[in-house]
């Protein structure tokens, strides 16, 4: 059985890491590389950076932040937004990143996801959704949002995540709008709609705030690896905690 990872995220704006509710209302965590130094030392198994205005702003993603967490880390690296195709790409994965996150632009051209899976391998592509809970005539469904959460795209989040793997992606970074920075829980729900659809890893993304929800997010969602951010910024507990806690539940991590 693969050992679940726990991954770390710095949500960065304008070169400083910041954590919102539902990707609003952003407060200052901390300084980028300082945070990654420190999540390494605890045992992070794995960090992603997210620029999370670069989409919006219609910008690429700030190489000089990517290039000085890199310099201080080395476990893999994750780095999303702003990614417009192959050569931001390249970009990102020569400054030190091991794994590039597409999100809004692979909504908007579906070809990226594979000329970044042909370039560099599905293992370096990963498909970021952000996907919020809507009504519909047959039930609840997940619909998929862009540019930072702030666009409904018409996409059922878990047919795009298939359509994704189709298309080259070798991993699903899946976030809950709804959830994100509430601390009461990763959506089960969204987690296990889309594991049980994909055959490749889904990273757990939003609502972590007790030991246990990351327990959930695996036992009851089907996640590979639990992301999160605020609980790590605000040392509300360590990734020793985290993983010590897994462990005494019967799940499998790196200690």
């Amino acid at each position: 059985m693969l050992a679940k990872r726990i991954i770390p995220c710095l949500d960065v704006h304008h070169g400083v890491v910041v954590k919102g509710v539902s990707f609003k209302q952003l407060q200052t965590a901390g300084d980028p590389v300082d945070l990654a130094a420190r999540y390494v030392d605890e045992g992070a198994d794995e960090l992603a950076l997210l620029d999370i205005s670069a989409s919006v702003e219609g910008r690429e993603t700030f190489i000089d932040v990517v290039k000085r967490v890199a310099s201080e880390i080395n476990v893999p690296f994750t780095v999303g937004g702003g990614v417009r195709g192959a050569e931001d790409a390249y970009r990102i994965l020569a400054n030190g990143a091991d794994k590039v996150a597409v999100n809004t632009a692979a909504i908007q051209n579906t070809s990226i996801v594979t000329k970044i899976s042909e370039r560099f391998g599905a293992q370096c592509t990963v498909l970021a959704i952000d996907a919020k809970r809507e009504s519909g005539p047959h039930g609840p469904w997940y619909q998929v949002y862009s540019h930072s959460a702030t666009r409904p795209t018409g996409l059922d989040a878990v047919k795009w995540a298939v359509k994704g793997e189709e298309l080259g992606a070798g991993e699903i970074l899946l976030t809950s709008i709804d959830q994100d920075g509430r601390r009461t829980g990763y959506d089960v729900d969204l987690l296990r709609r889309i594991s049980s659809a994909v055959s490749i890893p889904v990273i757990a993304s939003g609502g972590a705030g007790e030991l246990r929800h990351f327990l959930e997010a695996i036992k009851e969602g089907g996640a590979d690896a639990v992301l999160a951010a605020s609980v790590f910024h605000y040392k509300i507990f360590t990734i020793g905690q985290v993983k010590e806690y897994l462990k005494s539940h019967g799940v499998e991590v790196r200690l």
